[in-house]
């Protein structure tokens, strides 16, 4: 397994960006959810007074139990109805320390006295979107530099809300599933594309690939819609979004959040537009929006196939009609080094860049 210094990428181990850390509906209890990103173990609840999601440093201060590990014995659970959530703060469950969505702690039952001001722990600032929990994690300390992950389609009642896929943990580095962005050599063989045109664009905190062609998968059998078009932005260094047009129209998000340095935890989803044209989507709508998520999980676990068993890809053999790799690694380097320096990265890559033998996304390719 190979880590952030193997792959020479900066000052940091993880990364700046937004990341998911979790599907809304998994708080829906209140019970809390001990996860772990970014080599460090989180509290992640939803207050039961207002709704609010929570992410809190796991360890109490006092004697550094974790307050989001599942426990079934203690009264505080018991006595809480199987949840040691109060109002929007969190109780440890050893000695029943209550600490508020800020991360300091209000209540000691036994105690006579002010608090200690270090009785407290770390909040994290987290957003709700598209159907999940979005932290921003910044090894600086930093306000987010660009928004949080969202699409307008959400919003619209023609499109079908997706359930997230949960992939799991993969055990590589987060270096080896941006890599994909760039790989045009990797389409055909892996997903059976044909792809007529492509081109990479990296601007900015984003990194995009745009390409079309015929496909196995997402296009339909009738050949109404033979090719699949795709428009692919990675919003920062963990968040990609698709636009695609082929059996139907939607956007696909796959994202992926360090658990520690050389494993990352990895989400897949779709958002459909209504498939009969309906204005409000239908229960029949859901139904085919599903099942061309499952069809896209299938395409996107391909990847997942190889990226399993592959070793990590330090020094890759890439020739000119691999794809962009460097110009994608230069850009991918501006999250792990202090933002005063991102100009620096994004000077080296920033451009449109398309692989040797393949028109451009934007070129006629009867011209070419």
């Amino acid at each position: 397994m190979a880590t952030t210094k193997d792959y020479r990428l900066g000052d940091f181990t993880f990364p700046r960006g937004w990341f998911m850390i979790a599907e809304s509906c998994e708080l829906d209890t209140h019970k809390p959810l001990a996860v772990r990103f970014f080599g460090k173990d989180f509290a992640l609840y939803r207050g039961r007074a207002t709704g609010k999601v929570v992410l809190l440093d796991a360890y109490c201060p006092h004697m550094k139990t974790h307050l989001a590990a599942p426990n079934t014995t203690s009264y505080v659970i018991l006595d809480g109805m199987g949840t040691n959530v109060e109002g929007d703060g969190i109780r440890c469950p050893y000695h029943a320390w209550r600490f508020g969505p800020d991360g300091k702690c209000d209540d000691i039952p036994y105690h006579q006295g002010p608090i200690p001001a270090a009785a407290c722990v770390k909040s994290w600032s987290v957003v709700e979107s598209l159907g999940a929990v979005w932290v921003w994690h910044d090894p600086e300390g930093g306000e987010p530099e660009w928004d949080h992950p969202s699409i307008p389609q959400w919003n619209d009642p023609a499109w079908v809300h997706p359930k997230w896929d949960h992939l799991g943990v993969l055990n590589q580095h987060p270096q080896e599933v941006v890599d994909n962005i760039c790989d045009y050599g990797h389409l055909s063989p892996i997903h059976g594309s044909t792809v007529a045109r492509f081109e990479n664009e990296f601007k900015g905190h984003q990194a995009i690939q745009r390409q079309c062609g015929g496909h196995r998968t997402l296009v339909s059998a009738d050949g109404v819609s033979a090719d699949l078009h795709t428009i692919t932005t990675y919003h920062g260094p963990a968040c990609l979004m698709s636009e695609l047009t082929g059996m139907y129209e939607g956007v696909m998000l796959i994202t992926h959040t360090p658990i520690d340095d050389g494993s990352v935890k990895v989400w897949h989803a779709l958002v459909v537009k209504s498939p009969s044209g309906a204005q409000v989507a239908t229960k029949t709508d859901a139904i085919e929006a599903a099942h061309f998520q499952q069809m896209a999980l299938t395409a996107f676990v391909q990847d997942m196939d190889v990226w399993n068993h592959k070793a990590p890809c330090l020094n890759g053999l890439f020739i000119p009609s691999d794809g962009a790799f460097m110009k994608a690694r230069i850009w991918y380097k501006q999250f792990y080094n202090p933002r005063a320096n991102k100009s620096e990265y994004q000077e080296q890559c920033e451009g449109v860049y398309v692989p040797r033998g393949i028109p451009a996304y934007t070129q006629d390719p009867k011209a070419a």
